[in-house]
């Protein structure tokens, strides 16, 4: 007797070239994938009686999914007990669905590039409608616009804000805007990533803001913040925050070696080196105005430099050593942004700004989950001093 998978076969091999072969052959191989799989789930097959049943089916849902071969429609079975989801249609992770959702965007609008044009068609979408794109959107805004605007307890003695730059579509013109991500350690040792914002990185009424909208959410304690040297910033730290201010040291250094000529760098890097490898902040800072004083007649310009940088490339010296490590670089941000970096080159320019804070919100919530699964990422050792024994203050803003 020939069985009912042979004889649908049989018709489907008998339709020929008068049907998408291919297509539906997919569709009939994976249907009946589905239907193995619940019949293994529920340990009886459809209909049947059986002891050794433990579930049942509970009608279908239909879901459509794009192949290179075209739509497949699917019907997906339901349990009475549990859920059912094929492995082969696991759900794209927020950040893939951000991806997608601004490539989708991008593509509707008019203004993606080739290469955006030809990622758009290997992920099977050749036609998307206004409609889908804003269910997408709207699910991912969910959850994104949820983690920015989380309440934030207990107390954050550190602080660390970076930007990089994006180019969106503004009035009709292509511009750059910086895209700002705040990273926080607790008195646990955890970190976490406390806020995003786009907008004009240098513009201390922008930085203010962006400070004032964590305050509201609850940021407190703040005791360190460690940037690099952007003006609108060092005011906003200095009025907002109240808290130290603590220059990169790494973005210093590139700073200072544009002061030397190439075969200056590797001996000049040796000597501030000598530097930051003093214990105390005392033996820091009078190493500092040594080295200052031995470049004065050779890199005049390189010497008054240092002059007005010391207390803020010094800063993380009045913290606790088993910090300082940390606490010296924005490095900890320097991750973050190469996987920004890589997602955002492909989309090239964003349709607007909400577009931008969908993909990277969706990256930092991804990564903020995986860091909460990770070991603390600060030693406890000096943290609840810090709320004990009040460091001196120095100065955000150079007067």
């Amino acid at each position: 007797m020939t069985t009912p998978t042979t004889m649908a076969l049989t018709e489907l091999a008998a339709k020929g070239a008068d049907a998408d072969f291919i297509k539906q052959t997919l569709q009939f191989a994976l249907q009946r994938l589905m239907e193995m799989d619940v019949e293994a789930l529920c340990k009886a097959a459809y209909g049947e009686r059986s002891d050794e049943r433990i579930n049942s089916r509970n009608g279908y849902r239909d879901r459509a999914w794009e192949t290179r071969a075209g739509t497949v429609d699917l019907k997906i079975p339901k349990l009475r007990s549990s859920s059912y989801f094929p492995g082969f249609l696991e759900p794209r992770r927020t950040a893939e669905k951000a991806l997608t959702a601004v490539i989708q965007e991008a593509y509707i609008q008019g203004i993606s590039t080739r290469s955006v044009d030809e990622l758009v068609k290997a992920m099977g979408m050749s036609g998307v409608s206004k409609s889908q794109v804003s269910r997408l959107c709207q699910e991912i805004d969910v959850r994104v616009d949820e983690f920015l605007n989380r309440p934030l307890e207990g107390d954050w003695p550190y602080l660390w804000i970076d930007a990089t730059y994006v180019k969106t579509r503004q009035a009709g013109r292509i511009v750059s805007v910086a895209v700002i991500i705040a990273v926080a350690v607790n008195t646990d040792g955890v970190r976490e990533i406390l806020g995003i914002a786009t907008g004009a990185s240098e513009a201390e009424p922008f930085w203010s803001e962006f400070l004032r909208g964590l305050t509201r959410r609850g940021l407190r304690g703040v005791k360190l913040v460690i940037s690099d040297a952007h003006e609108g910033l060092k005011a906003a730290v200095a009025k907002v925050m109240n808290a130290s201010w603590q220059r990169c040291r790494v973005h210093f250094m590139r700073n200072a070696l544009v002061h030397a000529n190439k075969g200056q760098r590797q001996a000049l890097v040796a000597l501030i080196n000598t530097i930051f490898a003093e214990e105390t902040a005392e033996a820091a800072s009078v190493k500092w105005r040594s080295v200052t004083d031995q470049l004065r007649a050779k890199l005049p310009k390189l010497a008054d430099m240092m002059d007005a940088a010391e207390q803020d490339v010094l800063a993380y010296m009045a913290f606790p050593s088993a910090h300082r490590v940390q606490l010296r670089t924005t490095n900890p941000l320097e991750r973050l942004y190469a996987e920004v970096k890589r997602r955002t080159n492909v989309v090239g320019i964003f349709p607007n700004e909400r577009a931008i804070i969908r993909l990277v919100g969706a990256i930092m919530l991804e990564q903020n989950d995986e860091w909460s699964l990770q070991r603390r990422y600060m030693q406890l050792e000096g943290l609840q001093s810090l709320y004990e024994t009040q460091p001196t203050r120095l100065s955000a803003v150079i007067s």
